[in-house]
């Protein structure tokens, strides 16, 4: 056995280049997302390689979230029409992402067939020592609810990196099912979330030399792939389905805080996945084994939901109205608002502006184009993030080139007024290189603090326009909200007689199964201590 002093380390070795497009991928999703939660991530720090798979919804952004969010370097393998773009293709692939296409650029002559089987092979060393590797076994990105047709590149990954690590006598890789979940995907400011699963369980790989056993087992492999993916990912055959779980999720679980006394707060996103993940295994074992009941629950639940469309108004409106509209309530959100607005007019502001506008404008344009295009769904959130991957540091580039020159040159008339006056000649001497970095730190840095404060303003604004639908009586509050009620206590009610994820007593299914397979109803006892 190979101790892990002797382990080779280029395999987890992180290069500055990697470094460098890490952290500005971290910049990116912060500015992206309003919050990214990365669940049951304490496994990976592990001597052994893990081959991370997960589905693909939202084109280039799911590898540059993982890339930003995972601590040990990644390397990413996509399948991406995108790659064809040179500017495109090198900060992705410094940042480890892979192209697994045979994108014909003045960087590669080579063939299709040759690229992929290279790639994999590469991989595979990667993985065996001790490597972290992503993939997407689906090696298309899409727009559907549910995961589409798996492909058998990561189980043939996954066998060659487990005959390497064994000949080395190293331990064998891990394969580890990712779930990846987006509040709204093609949205500015929405949430996402990243879990882990377990490892997953497989079979004892077939003797080197019998290609007909190899073929089986990467058959079986690529079949327990698609359904854990399916499992990891909350997936449904529509999205109808799958909106429908997330809207009675959040009646449960205000219900559920509700019974249990305590205030009513917004959830994490991580919680609110798992909350799914309990409402879409209790519903699914409810349509096996009562499927009358559980049609009646869909019917009620989708007549409430309609109601709520046809005001603009969510579940969680109607769970978080006061029973009392009080004036010092109300005064506390146009309190919250005002402090928003105060603070968004400062140098940050200005600044923010300044460096983002423009590009973001650009990006703005961008998206009306390719929506009169039709281009697909799925690539909406890539387009978005190439512009921004390219357009803003060029325009920050251009700024303060500008600002340098306007400051620093003698020439400029900027710089001549500046000397003329006691305090602010000293600024046109500062050098230029140090002025050079101060701004172009400045733009994006600005930028950052503005969005905090944006995002204040937009919950502000947002509370400020619930409290007056709140205010509306042609919204039949009342009714609405002993409707749900009911329907949320009929579903804590059902919930409580299972034994579903993230019970103590839950037990995962095995590979290649779904959650409502193990799904148990509780016996009278259990019910009772509960």
């Amino acid at each position: 056995m190979v101790s892990p002093a002797n382990r080779p380390q280029s395999a987890n070795a992180l290069s500055l280049p990697y470094r460098f497009f890490r952290a500005f991928f971290r910049f990116l999703t912060s500015i992206w997302f309003r919050e990214v939660n990365v669940v049951d991530d304490e496994f990976i720090a592990d001597e052994a390689g893990v081959l991370f798979i997960s589905w693909h919804p939202n084109g280039l952004i799911d590898p540059m979230l993982m890339t930003a969010k995972l601590p040990q370097r990644v390397t990413t393998l996509v399948s991406h029409r995108l790659f064809k773009l040179p500017l495109v293709s090198l900060p992705f692939q410094a940042a480890g992402v892979v192209p697994l296409t045979a994108a014909v650029t003045p960087f590669n002559r080579r063939t299709s067939s040759e690229t992929f089987s290279e790639v994999l092979s590469a991989a595979a060393t990667t993985l065996a020592n001790g490597g972290s590797v992503l993939m997407f076994p689906e090696e298309k990105t899409h727009a559907e609810a549910s995961v589409q047709s798996i492909r058998s590149g990561a189980a043939r990954l996954f066998l060659e990196a487990l005959r390497r690590a064994r000949e080395q006598g190293l331990p064998p890789p891990r394969l580890v099912p990712v779930g990846l979940h987006y509040s709204d995907s093609h949205r500015f400011r929405e949430r996402a979330a990243i879990v882990l699963e377990r490892n997953m369980v497989y079979p004892e790989p077939p003797p080197v030399g019998d290609d007909a056993s190899d073929k089986a087992w990467v058959n079986d492999l690529t079949a327990a792939i698609g359904v854990e993916l399916q499992r990891a990912n909350l997936a449904k055959s529509t999205w109808r389905e799958r909106t429908l779980i997330w809207k009675a999720r959040s009646m449960v679980q205000a219900e559920k805080q509700r019974q249990s006394g305590e205030q009513l707060r917004p959830l994490s996103y991580a919680e609110s996945v798992l909350g799914a993940r309990r409402l879409r295994a209790g519903w699914e074992y409810f349509a096996v084994h009562d499927p009358t009941a559980a049609d009646e629950l869909v019917h009620d639940c989708e007549a409430h939901f309609d109601a709520l469309e046809r005001r603009n108004l969510r579940p969680y409106d109607v769970d978080s109205k006061p029973e009392k509209l009080t004036f010092s309530g109300f005064s506390r959100l146009v309190a919250s608002w005002l402090w928003s607005v105060v603070w968004m007019f400062g140098l940050v502001t200005w600044g923010a502006i300044l460096g983002n506008y423009v590009p973001y404008k650009f990006q703005s344009l961008l998206e009306k184009i390719t929506r009169r295009a039709k281009v697909d769904d799925s690539l909406q959130g890539s387009i978005k993030v190439l512009s921004s991957v390219v357009v803003f540091p060029l325009w920050w580039l251009g700024l303060t080139t500008a600002f340098v020159w306007l400051l620093l040159d003698p020439n400029s008339p900027v710089s001549i007024a500046m000397a003329s006056h006691n305090v602010l000649q000293y600024v046109t001497m500062l050098p230029a290189a140090g002025a050079f970095v101060f701004f172009m730190l400045f733009w994006p840095l600005t930028a950052r603090a503005h969005m905090k404060l944006y995002v204040r303003f937009v919950r502000s604004t947002r509370r400020l326009r619930q409290w007056r639908s709140w205010q509306d009586v042609d919204h039949q509050w009342e009714h609405l909200s002993a409707t749900q009620g009911r329907l949320a206590e009929r579903l804590v009610a059902l919930g409580a007689g299972l034994v579903l994820p993230g019970d103590p007593d839950w037990e995962d299914p095995p590979p290649g199964k779904d959650d409502a397979a193990v799904v148990r109803p509780r016996s009278t006892a259990e019910v009772a201590e509960r």
